[in-house]
């Protein structure tokens, strides 16, 4: 029998179901039925989500996609109001109690395991991300390489296939400045071959023909014998964690981050997929961000070095997150973004990047990860898969979202037989937090394009008000 909602719950929908304007009666309404040819479930994606976690998805959506509301947090976490405990105490309180809860899996092992295995009651699984910050010395890359190690045990001690991958930022296992001298080298190299990398272990191709090398204004120093046995720790700390990995079987997405130090990051992730990638599965997955225009060309050509060497590789591919750096970097230095002019020009970079990868899985070679929020993405590359017989339940082929974002994509998905991750940041909340803010920071966009899932939100949540809150109650 279903449950009855409080008087205080129903005066909150009702609240909630007259602040925002009505829903324009259009195709969207049946969108996801008619994207992934559902059954008629599938024109209400939050069925099976009880009230009160619906109705507080719903505003703390609301609550994040006002640009206003992020600026002031991020002020405040930044400002000097947070020196004050008892101000700081408070803070945090409120915050964890909203974004925090929405985004994040926990604050420790518990809680994120409490998090996975409600996920995985609902038919989707979870990509594990300890919120680490970036690393300045060696003992910081030290520090957070222990907890990257506990996250992958932790994974094995979850339900079976509850965790799909783990992931790890280089920048929080390689100090930052060192990233950053890496890159340069091998920006140089890439405009004068000639120039001696003796440090150099075997690698795939890192940078193209239309790579950015504006970062690099002049010949750098070679690296010192100090940073050369800095750079192989840097290599022995994500060889001990890809090893980690292998043992559990538990695949590693290996994140992208800014152009002036992803040529490292991507040195790094392929010297190791060439170590670790033996077998038909592989353990290391690179990130390619499609905002940026050398994207695809990079993609075709690691992939293709990398299938003629008979190693498998995998991708994650992500539309991009560091756009206000990357432009206000490349504005400072008087030259064109990396990043496309359009966003429907990163929308159809996504997509053929995409296509590329889901081709070559047909033809049996290769891995990805489609982490993407876009529902016309969603439905462009669900009818490759269909198109291309890879079969939606081919583990080579996943889709993924943030925690708390496209809900209405992944369950869609999901009752349509693909693969279906959240991505799940957990840690201390004073940890995490930050990183948080910073990423709305970026991506405000992202924030305020949640309006579809808001829209089936509010359609779910009025239907259970015009019921009296039947289905699954509170």
């Amino acid at each position: 029998m279903a449950m009855r909602a409080s008087p205080k719950l129903l005066q909150n929908l009702r609240l909630c179901n007259s602040a925002v304007p009505t829903l324009v009666e259009n195709s969207d309404k049946f969108y996801l039925r008619s994207v992934f040819s559902l059954d008629d479930h599938g024109q209400r994606p939050f069925a099976s989500v009880p009230t009160k976690k619906l109705l507080n998805s719903y505003l703390n959506l609301h609550l994040v996609a006002l640009d206003p509301v992020v600026d002031v947090g991020v002020r405040l976490v930044r400002s000097r109001l947070m020196e004050n405990g008892v101000f700081r105490s408070a803070m945090f309180g409120v915050l964890k109690r909203t974004v925090y809860a929405h985004f994040c899996a926990g604050e420790d092992v518990e809680e994120a395991k409490r998090t996975l295995e409600g996920l995985y009651r609902e038919g989707l699984r979870g990509i594990l991300d300890y919120g680490l910050e970036d690393a300045v010395d060696n003992s910081g890359c030290d520090t957070n390489l222990v907890e990257f190690l506990r996250t992958v045990e932790m994974a094995s001690m979850l339900p079976p296939n509850s965790v799909s991958f783990g992931c790890v930022k280089i920048s929080a296992i390689c100090p930052i400045s060192l990233l950053e001298r890496v890159s340069d080298l091998l920006r140089w190299h890439q405009k004068d071959p000639s120039f001696d990398l003796p440090w150099k272990i075997d690698s795939l191709p890192i940078l193209s023909s239309s790579s950015p090398i504006y970062h690099t204004r002049s010949k750098p120093d070679h690296l010192t014998e100090a940073e050369e046995q800095d750079l192989q720790l840097a290599h022995q700390r994500l060889s001990k964690l890809c090893q980690k990995c292998l043992e559990n079987n538990l695949p590693l997405l290996i994140d992208a981050e800014y152009t002036s130090i992803q040529p490292a990051i991507d040195y790094l992730t392929y010297s190791a997929a060439l170590q670790f990638n033996k077998e038909e599965n592989p353990i290391v997955y690179g990130t390619i961000q499609a905002y940026l225009k050398d994207a695809k060309e990079r993609l075709v050509q690691a992939t293709e070095v990398a299938q003629r060497r008979g190693v498998s590789m995998g991708f994650k591919l992500v539309r991009g997150a560091y756009m206000t750096r990357e432009s206000g970097l490349a504005s400072s230095l008087g030259v064109a973004s990396p990043i496309h002019p359009s966003i429907q020009e990163t929308h159809s970079c996504y997509n053929d990047c995409a296509s590329y990868m889901i081709e070559k899985i047909a033809g049996g070679y290769g891995s990805v990860v489609l982490a993407t929020h876009n529902m016309d993405s969603g439905k462009v590359l669900s009818a490759k898969v269909d198109e291309l017989k890879v079969g939606r339940g081919n583990q080579r082929v996943q889709f993924a979202q943030l925690k708390g974002m496209a809900d209405g994509l992944s369950y869609g998905l999901r009752d349509a037989g693909f693969n279906v991750s959240k991505y799940l940041p957990f840690g201390p909340v004073e940890q995490v937090i930050p990183y948080l803010l910073r990423r709305a920071e970026e991506n405000k966009g992202l924030l305020s394009s949640s309006s579809l899932d808001r829209q089936l939100m509010r359609m779910e949540l009025k239907r259970r008000l015009s019921d009296g809150i039947g289905g699954r109650g509170v």
